[in-house]
C-alpha cells in the first residue's frame, strides 16, 4: 500500500511529539517540579474565559502531557485529556497518580477520536500552538461538535 505524503508527515510529527515529552518534562517551561509541588499550569485569561469548571466535564484536545487537564481536574473539572503521543499519555497518566488527581487520559488522533471515546461534554479545551498541527482544521470543528462528543461551545 502507497502512504500518502500526507501520512508520512503524521507519522514523523508523531513520533518528534514522543521525543520530546521527556525533553519537555526536564525544561523550565514546563516547570513540572512546580506543577507536582501545586502550581497550576494554567493562564489567566483561560481561567478567565471558562470560569467556574467545579462538576463540569472537560474534554481537553491535543493535551501533550496533561498539566492543563490535571489542573483543570484540580478546580473541580472531570477532565479528560486526549494526545496522539503515546508517551504523553502514560507520562499524563503517571503524574495523575502521583498527584492523586482523577482524569482520563485517551491516546487518540483527534481525527479519530470518536472511533475511539465516547462522551458528552460541558467544555472542550485545547491551548497555544496546537491549530497549526491541524490538517484539516474544519474536520477538528465537526468532529468535536458530532452527537457522541456534544459540547456547550462558548
Amino acid at each position: 500500500m502507497i502512504r500518502s505524503p500526507l501520512e508520512d508527515y503524521y507519522e514523523t510529527n508523531r513520533r518528534r511529539w514522543d521525543e520530546l515529552v521527556e525533553i519537555h518534562a526536564e525544561s523550565e517551561e514546563y516547570d513540572l517540579e512546580g506543577f507536582l509541588a501545586g502550581k497550576n499550569s494554567l493562564h489567566d485569561v483561560e481561567l478567565e474565559a471558562l470560569g467556574d469548571v467545579e462538576g463540569k466535564s472537560l474534554l481537553h484536545l491535543q493535551c501533550h502531557f496533561g498539566l492543563d487537564t490535571l489542573s483543570w481536574a484540580r478546580l473541580g473539572a472531570k477532565a479528560t485529556g486526549v494526545d496522539f503521543s503515546e508517551s504523553a499519555i502514560e507520562l499524563a497518566r503517571q503524574l495523575a497518580d502521583r498527584i492523586d488527581v482523577e482524569a482520563e487520559f485517551v491516546c487518540s488522533n483527534v481525527y479519530d477520536l470518536p472511533d475511539v471515546h465516547e462522551g458528552m461534554y460541558d467544555i472542550v479545551f485545547t491551548s497555544y500552538g496546537v491549530l497549526c498541527w491541524l490538517k484539516d482544521i474544519w474536520e477538528w470543528g465537526r468532529i468535536i461538535a458530532v452527537p457522541s462528543l456534544h459540547v456547550d461551545v462558548r
